[in-house]
């Protein structure tokens, strides 16, 4: 069984005990957009994947219903503004983003009346590493991140769930399609549920290596963030399908199989 997973401390949680719970797998720790291709290459049985680029491939099956969501303030994807939000021209994207790219899109659009000229922000680097009338930061780079100099700082989660009214959901087990889905479920959902059981203890131990106090980290993990996909996760998700729709961020036909796991209430 190999096994792709984010190494931001949002994911944490899902892979608590992973290597007890399934022995037999081999675990890769990479950022979400390569998991994401290496899980379409064929390399990877299962990962954890931006949603967005399930919704490009919604043919591949969401096998557990442990994910990364929120529903409210995220803290760790936000979008820096140097300019007033309707004044951007041109928008730097974090480079190991895709979700909360398309997200950054549809929110100015929609909550701006902007359409901007994209750029992207290699891996490593900062704000002050582009001259972008906004910039987009995620992961923990987001969570350490403070900007006086900007005009105006919005958190996505934040944004999203205020005009929406739904959860966001940022990242999802997906697999190839002739994986073993059964099992993938049991692990996959056990390593949640410890995690979850365990977030107090998963902060402090990954604070200090974030620089980060342990109080901020256990406040994100059991405030900011959520781990379960239900049915108002999948509504929001469906939201989200319907929007990258309109704007060819991902096929048109995705809505459908959301509404059939909607319907059938599993993500089995």
């Amino acid at each position: 069984m190999r096994i792709g997973a984010v190494n931001y401390l949002n994911s944490k949680p899902l892979v608590q005990g992973l290597d007890e719970l399934a022995p037999q797998a081999r675990v890769w720790f990479d950022l979400p957009s390569r998991l994401a291709d290496a899980l379409s290459a064929g390399r990877l049985d299962v990962a954890l994947v931006p949603s967005v680029e399930w919704l490009r491939q919604p043919a591949m099956p969401i096998v557990s219903d442990a994910c990364v969501a929120c529903c409210g303030p995220v803290l760790s994807v936000k979008l820096y503004f140097r300019v007033t939000p309707t004044a951007v021209r041109r928008l730097a994207l974090d480079e190991g983003s895709r979700t909360s790219a398309a997200l950054a899109l549809i929110l100015l659009e929609e909550l701006a009346g902007v359409t901007p000229e994209c750029a992207s922000l290699p891996l490593g680097a900062g704000l002050h590493d582009t001259k972008a009338d906004a910039v987009l930061l995620i992961g923990d780079r987001a969570i350490q991140s403070a900007e006086p100099e900007c005009v105006e700082t919005w958190d996505l989660g934040e944004r999203w769930y205020h005009w929406t009214g739904l959860p966001f959901v940022f990242a999802l087990w997906v697999a190839r399609p002739d994986a073993n889905r059964t099992e993938l479920a049991e692990v996959l959902t056990a390593a949640r549920d410890r995690g979850t059981a365990n977030l107090a203890e998963i902060a402090a131990a990954e604070a200090p290596g974030l620089g980060i106090s342990t109080e901020l980290a256990v406040q994100y993990l059991q405030d900011n963030l959520h781990f379960a996909l239900g049915d108002e996760e999948l509504r929001g998700l469906r939201r989200f399908a319907e929007l990258c729709g309109e704007r060819g961020l991902a096929p048109r036909h995705a809505v459908r199989a959301l509404d059939k796991l909607l319907v059938y209430g599993s993500t089995h």
